[in-house]
């Protein structure tokens, strides 16, 4: 590497369906902790690249298109542009969030069917696939629905049940029904290329047992999912919409969305390296994130794309040769809708940009983070919102804040006092807290432990709370001898102390974190300040403060989305 001292992160989202808008379950299970994660490390100073797209060819996109009568393109511009907004609203930063539906990832997807077909990991045969009579078509995964045959859920698709969160095949469905006509489909043979999964078995499973830091639930599966032998998945459909495949005679197929769609982190990296906001000018320079034995690499998922990113992609990437296996999978669990799972197709789901038109974008940051799903499944209730802005947020950071600038605007001219040139016990000790508190979030924040790095931060401001309540600068300021210096003492800890919370609270609270230190008088941002104690200035002149958050009341917030939670156009 050419920088032995910083490391090479690439951080690698989950590619969403452009089928509809992004939802409070999307944001909690990959694209919060992914942006979370990246924050910190940038601020760490290492070289982080960030990178995802829309899915445009996956088949809810196609079903979506012919619900409404337009082209599959349609569809996926109109929810691309709201991907864009949702994340720009919420400050989800990507290096490079771009989409499946480029010549440049055709390319790259093209490249890497064929290097794997001269590799000998993909092979012809025919498949046994549903067929509609009345359209005379072939069914992909998402174009058919029945039963369940390991829950019973009525409402699985060809792909996956969400009922039960299984990997399904379309020819296990229980009284299978095709989405183009409700008639019950037939069995029909056709000709597709296989990914030879079961050559990887092994080496996957010798590969996996390293993996001891990964979570349990995230290794376990993967590990009981290969079992003795992994079976071979065919990687080709019959379409008419996506990358089509580079063989003669497949001119009425495409590469299916599954296989191309974890080739977009690759083809994204390309991507990125060769447009201008790659600031070293090097179109090679994706080499260094994805060659570079030491570069470590994160897929940020739901529970339901473990298999793919946690077997079928490392199987590809052997099969490739010369790219990086994943450094983890932090896959989280599912963010539950008041005990439902939030889900598109079902519409059991708090919309992102309904949510973000409403709300604070650094409370909603908090709660998803605070309730992350991160080991278990884990719920979302407007109560607990509501208790976590108002208890949380605005009591116990935002008011702590807020008292300190405001005493110390009333009683020091607007300036931060002088520096103690002795502290007690008690107020050293607080600011070596803060600061050690750097080292406490930094290790839970590498370790993908966001809820915990957040938690960190958060105890540091409640002793903070405590410290004032003990020291009472109010209270002292009323003795004329030795008050002044004591609330001065006092009210400088304070200030730095929070200077320093608002670093460490950065990755999760980008937006007010900023507020914080211009409220400090301080310029530039918490980001270009890196992960370490920023000092304060005595002198320093403070403008009037202004609140960091805003007290809400549940009953206005359960009425205003009871009417937006139905919206998904």
């Amino acid at each position: 590497m050419t920088d032995n001292s910083k490391k090479y992160i690439l951080t690698a989202v989950a590619w969403p369906y452009s089928n509809n808008h992004l939802h409070l379950g999307h944001l909690a299970g990959a694209y919060l902790p992914a942006d979370i994660f990246s924050r910190y490390h940038r601020m760490k100073g290492n070289h982080v690249l960030m990178v995802s797209g829309s899915d445009s060819h996956g088949t809810p996109v196609t079903v979506r298109a012919e619900e409404e009568g337009v082209t599959p393109k349609d569809i996926f511009e109109r929810y691309h542009n709201s991907f864009l907004q949702t994340f720009d609203s919420l400050g989800i930063e990507f290096d490079l969030f771009t989409s499946t539906d480029t010549s440049n990832h055709a390319d790259v997807t093209q490249d890497f069917f064929l290097r794997l077909k001269d590799e000998g990991v993909l092979y012809e045969a025919e498949q046994t696939l549903l067929f509609d009579p009345d359209v005379k078509r072939f069914l992909p995964d998402r174009y058919v629905e029945g039963t369940c045959p390991l829950c019973d859920s009525p409402n699985a698709r060809g792909d996956q049940c969400d009922d039960c969160g299984s990997t399904l095949d379309a020819l296990e469905l229980i009284e299978p029904r095709s989405k183009l006509s409700d008639s019950t489909p037939i069995r029909k043979e056709s000709m597709h290329w296989f990914l030879k999964l079961s050559a990887f078995s092994e080496k996957l499973t010798d590969w996996l047992q390293t993996k001891s830091g990964w979570k349990p639930q995230v290794r376990n599966l993967s590990l009981g999912m290969i079992g003795a032998e992994l079976p071979d998945r065919s990687i080709t459909r019959d379409l008419t919409w996506g990358i089509p495949v580079p063989i003669e005679g497949y001119d009425e197929k495409r590469i299916y969305v599954w296989f191309e769609a974890v080739i977009g982190y690759l083809s994204a990296s390309i991507e990125w390296a060769a447009s201008p906001a790659n600031i070293e000018n090097d179109s090679r320079s994706w080499k260094k994130w994805w060659m570079d034995s030491e570069a470590e690499t994160y897929y940020f998922v739901g529970k339901d794309n473990i298999p793919f990113h946690a077997i079928i992609w490392p199987a590809m990437l052997l099969g490739y040769g010369g790219l990086n296996l994943p450094t983890n999978v932090p896959a989280n669990q599912y963010l539950l809708m008041s005990g439902t799972k939030a889900s598109k197709s079902r519409g059991t789901a708090i919309w992102a940009p309904d949510a973000l038109e409403h709300l604070n974008p650094d409370a909603l940051r908090y709660a998803l983070t605070a309730s992350m799903p991160e080991t278990s499944d884990s719920d979302f209730t407007w109560q607990e919102f509501v208790r976590r802005n108002n208890d949380e947020l605005v009591a116990r950071w935002g008011n702590l804040v807020n008292r300190v600038l405001q005493i110390t605007n009333r009683n020091f001219n607007g300036k931060i006092p002088e520096r103690p040139a002795n502290f007690s016990h008690e107020s050293s000790q607080l600011i070596e807290l803060s600061e050690q508190a750097f080292d406490r979030c930094g290790q839970a924040y590498e370790k993908v432990e966001l809820r915990n790095g957040l938690q960190q931060a958060m105890e540091v401001a409640t002793a903070t709370n405590r410290y004032l309540e003990d020291r009472a600068p109010w209270s002292a300021l009323k003795d004329e001898t030795h008050g002044f210096a004591h609330a001065g003492e006092t009210l400088f800890t304070a200030l730095q102390v929070i200077s320093n919370l608002a670093i460490l609270l950065t990755p999760v609270l980008p937006f007010s974190s900023n507020q914080v230190l211009r409220l400090l008088g301080q310029s530039g941002t918490a980001t270009a300040h890196g992960w370490e104690p920023a000092p304060i200035f005595p002198s320093t002149n403070l403008p009037q403060p202004t609140p960091l958050f805003e007290k809400l009341d549940q009953d206005e917030i359960e009425q205003l989305f009871d009417s937006t939670q139905d919206s998904s156009s």
